[in-house]
């Protein structure tokens, strides 16, 4: 039987990418040569260097005043063993374990982190005025350790849409939570963890946070920060408040209204976790194809990529180097076949095409938030932005993913693009998952700039329905920040080669376009400043 492919792979060979290329990038860059890519290691340079020598031999010009790197200087956090103890008033000491009930770290690049004070339980600790949510009312917190619930609070049937309905809004993100207790004052702060909410088991959280923390700098001008962050098991927490005699269930579903007022516990927390403190400096790599046009060449269409991973950690099965190639040498290697492609065809589109290879994505999109606050061009004058985070290892499809589909023109703009193809464009396929949050287009969006993060969709040409997303339910499960996310020789990357090309042909597209991409209506981001003439 004839297996028709949608017409995307059918031309591959009118864009210049191939199969071969991404995987002879994909291997390298997931050697166990190149120890997991942490930034400001050995292996993290040597992948840099590697992007850079590629950009070179394409064509594709140097980004950073000459230079293809612009330095991320980023303070690592190497964490030793945490004392966490819990005295609840007129009951037994509990200890706590790391990392088999919570996972700790310092608040800030400093070598003691320390929070002492009463546990308050805070619900999902939100302050959303345009939600008319306030978990905290008027209760002050100063001081204290908070106990907040991971994700955003549950939408109820007479208010579908209340934080975003099923999908998470920023206010469900681990980072908002942090942020929130560092505004009001707080000692330290613990998320509760549970996998169905999370979107991830624990293992995953341990894999992240139990051995080393990358922060960039901090800005003197933010609050004072936690002295302890972390995480703790459902478990655990649940046996700590039954300590107080409070029961989780029973705070959760308080926590679930408008009406939630913060609750002290009468549990004394004390949280000290030691660290070694090493300045580093990493890099993005950028490189740029030059526009056509001689004014609209000074404005950018940015395609963006992490290439670091999580370098050396905790052994799994006698494997202790975190390759990464799904997460994210796959998306590496797509977007650096994608400059190749940019660098040859002609004639080349009108606006510039800025390649942003970042750098530690993985310690909280720190690469691409540094280069958000010091873009190597305005921020007024970049278009949009088109991340890839993971590409396709099992072939084909006849749909792509689209992290902030309704946010902006340009989910309407790429549909519009794939549908004579009949491929079709589906938003994330779990939006209580927050993915839109965790990916370094992000850090473009807060800054103003449209920006979305494109996935190789499920429906896989030639499989049963449901394949595709078994497969990648399988990979959270078994492979995600673990060991095992290892390059193969059997990956079918024709779907790489797929999502490259339509990546290439969109930010073209967009390129080309008359005016810049606009947020919608209802999206919470804008652009601060007018795009320059």
């Amino acid at each position: 039987m004839l297996l028709l492919l949608p017409a995307t792979v059918v031309a591959q060979s009118k864009t210049g990418i191939t199969a071969a290329e991404i995987d002879a990038h994909l291997r390298f860059l997931a050697t166990d040569l190149l120890e997991g890519r942490a930034p400001g290691t050995r292996g993290g340079r040597l992948a840099a260097e590697y992007i850079a020598t590629e950009l070179r031999a394409y064509g594709v010009e140097p980004g950073v005043n000459g230079s293809y790197f612009q330095p991320v200087p980023i303070d690592v956090m190497a964490t030793q063993a945490a004392s966490v103890h819990a005295v609840a008033t007129g009951k037994a000491t509990a200890t706590l374990r790391q990392p088999e009930d919570v996972v700790l770290w310092g608040g800030s690049a400093v070598p003691q982190g320390t929070a002492r004070g009463e546990l308050v339980f805070v619900g999902y600790g939100a302050t959303a005025p345009e939600y008319k949510w306030n978990d905290f009312k008027d209760v002050d917190v100063k001081g204290k350790v908070l106990l907040v619930l991971v994700n955003d609070p549950p939408a109820p049937a007479a208010e579908p849409t209340l934080f975003g309905g099923v999908a998470m809004t920023y206010y469900g993100r681990w980072t908002y939570k942090y942020e929130e207790a560092e505004r009001r004052g707080a000692a330290g702060m613990l998320i509760v963890h549970r996998t169905d909410q999370a979107g991830y088991g624990w293992q995953v959280v341990v894999g992240s946070n139990a051995t080393e923390h990358r922060l960039l700098i901090r800005d003197p001008k933010l609050p004072p920060p936690l002295g302890v962050r972390g995480w703790i098991t459902d478990s655990a927490a649940t046996a700590l408040l039954r300590q107080a005699g409070l029961d989780m269930a029973t705070l959760r579903k308080q926590a679930e209204s408008r009406d939630f007022r913060p609750v002290p516990t009468g549990i004394t927390m004390d949280l000290s976790v030691a660290s070694t403190i090493n300045r580093v400096t990493s890099e993005n790599v950028v490189g740029v194809v030059r526009g056509r046009d001689p004014k609209l060449s000074k404005e950018y269409v940015a395609l963006s990529s992490h290439w670091d991973h999580l370098g050396i950690g905790t052994p799994v099965n006698g494997d202790s180097i975190y390759n990464g190639a799904f997460d994210n040498a796959s998306g590496v290697a797509t977007i650096l076949a994608v400059a190749h492609s940019a660098a040859v065809t002609q004639p080349r589109p009108k606006r510039s095409l800025l390649f942003v290879f970042v750098t530690a994505e993985e310690s909280g999109l720190l690469g691409s938030a540094f280069f958000a606050q010091s873009p190597t061009v305005p921020l007024s004058q970049i278009a949009a932005n088109l991340n890839v985070d993971e590409t396709n290892f099992i072939g084909p499809t006849r749909d792509v993913i689209l992290l902030g589909l309704n946010k902006s023109s340009l989910g309407a703009d790429l549909a519009a693009m794939l549908r004579p193809e009949g491929i079709r464009v589906m938003p994330e396929e779990h939006p209580e998952r927050g993915s839109f949050y965790r990916s370094d287009h992000f850090s473009l969006a807060k800054a103003g700039v449209p920006a979305v993060s494109i996935e190789s969709g499920t429906d896989v040409v030639g499989k049963p329905k449901g394949f595709g997303a078994q497969w990648l339910e399988e990979y959270n499960d078994k492979r995600y920040h673990q060991p095992s996310d290892e390059y193969r020789p059997d990956f079918d990357l024709r779907g790489s080669v797929q999502l490259g090309e339509i990546v290439h042909r969109f930010a073209r597209r967009l390129a080309d376009a008359p005016s810049m991409p606009t947020w919608n209506a209802g999206a919470e981001f804008h652009r601060t400043a007018p795009a320059q003439p």
